[in-house]
């Protein structure tokens, strides 16, 4: 066994995955090599994820397994990095004996400390506010197909009353337009063709500067990097949207029509418990808006419900709303009540197995648009960029659309002729399910992919869903 050998697992959302990604760089940059087998590895890291019960029970359940490789004696060091281990460093500290180092949301570069020096402390958690990513940091991609996700700030200065972001991640630091740039045009030059810009607040980027330019004026800097096809947002906060930004959503080839908006609720008396500023007659003029003005958008959210104080006439509006928009991907999430936020002290407690009917029931009503809309794609013909081979099987090899965001939305499983990752193909829909196509290659490409180099680093979606991504041949 290689005295340096590493082995990650990332939890969460993208902007986690961003933060393992950086925490992969600097391993490589101290002379380690990233494993896929975790007992082939002398230092194992786990990024956790500690949004909400859920996720902080999975980052658990995830210490503790390969916690286990310690006993063989493979592993010598367990590190836990992240959400989680911000918001609660003492109590991780002293109930988990098997975690060597416990760094915060904030200390990805601190991992060269512990992987370099001697003696270094045991809870290295910070101030979640004293970083955001740099263009000049080590980062070693994970993701596949030729696709990577850009964090343009990181933190969050909204107030909704079920949050507890601000807590985990500080207040909203914004990078500026210049440093994004630079990391997209080193992304690009590797062959990246698509990016996917996140943070916690996409909508607000640069509002925490004196001056500079719009997130438009970001936008299409980015989108004109030569080598780039897709340039895809998410995590618009619902306000009213910039004209030029609209514009660019609408007819700038590079940028994806394709919106992600988390609306939570559309009920007035939930999202003023929510603290969300504003009310669902401003939502269902904002959906009639987009859809009017950005032609072929896919337009993808997200609702919580079970929240406090939610009646069953509240969630029928709910129901009606989402009958009404007819969005193209939408994800619910059960409340979940942090002591830390403003609505745990709300009255009204919705009962689990309540919540948990009402999430399948706004799942089910979903469902039914998704098909629908997949039907209609049938006969057409679409670009999908190649990601790699299936996980049911390594002989069918799947991709995505431009409707299609990576690892949340669905894939389209590809035949007719040889693909290769990091392929943009020419596919015809031959069959459509609920969330996923089924498409002919049209194209008369040769099969030369153009995939950067990757990592295999185990990664868990924010929708809990598994993804283990491999290294593929270019």
């Amino acid at each position: 066994m290689a005295k340096k050998t590493i082995h990650f697992v990332s939890l969460g959302c993208p902007k986690n995955r961003v933060d393992s990604e950086v925490m992969l760089g600097v391993a490589e940059r101290a002379g380690y090599r990233h494993v896929d087998d975790p007992a082939r590895a002398r230092v194992i890291v786990v990024n956790t994820c500690g949004f909400i019960d859920a996720a902080k029970k999975e980052s658990i359940d995830t210490i503790l397994s390969l916690g286990r490789h310690k006993e063989s004696g493979a592993c010598q060091k367990l590190v836990v990095a992240g959400c989680l281990s911000q918001r609660h460093p003492a109590e991780l500290a002293a109930e988990l004996p098997e975690v060597d180092h416990l760094l915060g949301s904030s200390d990805m570069l601190k991992l060269e400390r512990v992987l370099t020096e001697r003696k270094v402390e045991r809870v290295l958690v910070g101030n979640p506010a004293a970083w955001v990513v740099h263009a000049q940091d080590p980062r070693t991609l994970s993701t596949r197909g030729a696709s990577a996700y850009v964090k343009i700030a990181e933190g969050c200065n909204r107030k909704c009353s079920f949050c507890v972001i601000p807590e985990l991640r500080g207040k909203q630091r914004s990078r500026s337009a210049r440093d994004v740039v630079e990391e997209v045009k080193r992304l690009a030059d590797a062959g990246v063709l698509e990016v996917n810009l996140v943070s916690q607040d996409t909508v607000s980027w640069g509002r925490d500067k004196d001056s500079g330019p719009s997130l438009a004026e970001l936008v299409e800097r980015v989108a004109n990097v030569p080598g780039l096809r897709w340039v895809r947002l998410f995590y618009l906060y619902p306000e009213k949207l910039d004209r030029h930004l609209l514009e660019l959503l609408a007819k700038h080839e590079r940028v994806v029509p394709y919106i992600d908006m988390p609306l939570q609720h559309a009920a007035d008396a939930m999202l003023r418990r929510m603290r969300r500023g504003h009310g669902g007659a401003r939502l269902r003029e904002l959906v009639l808006r987009l859809r009017e003005t950005i032609p072929n958008l896919t337009f993808r959210t997200a609702f919580i419900v079970g929240h406090p104080g939610e009646t069953d006439a509240e969630f029928e509006e709910l129901v009606e709303f989402v009958r009404f928009a007819r969005f193209d991907r939408m994800g619910v999430f059960r409340y979940s009540d942090e002591e830390s936020a403003a609505s745990h002290a709300l009255d009204g407690k919705v009962p689990r197995q309540v919540a948990s009917r009402r999430a399948r029931h706004l799942m089910s009503v979903q469902r039914k648009i998704s098909r629908e809309k997949n039907r209609a794609l049938v006969g057409r013909e679409l670009d999908v960029l190649v990601e790699g081979p299936s996980e049911e099987s390594e002989l069918v090899f799947v991709g995505r659309h431009a409707g299609q965001a990576p690892e949340i939305d669905g894939q389209v499983f590809l035949s007719g002729a040889e693909v290769a990752p990091g392929q943009m193909r020419r596919v015809r829909v031959a069959r459509a399910t609920d969330y996923d196509l089924l498409g002919e290659v049209v194209d008369d490409l040769e099969p030369e992919g153009r995939e950067p180099a990757s990592v295999p680093v185990v990664h868990r979606a924010s929708d809990g869903r598994r993804v283990s991504l491999r290294t593929l041949p270019a």
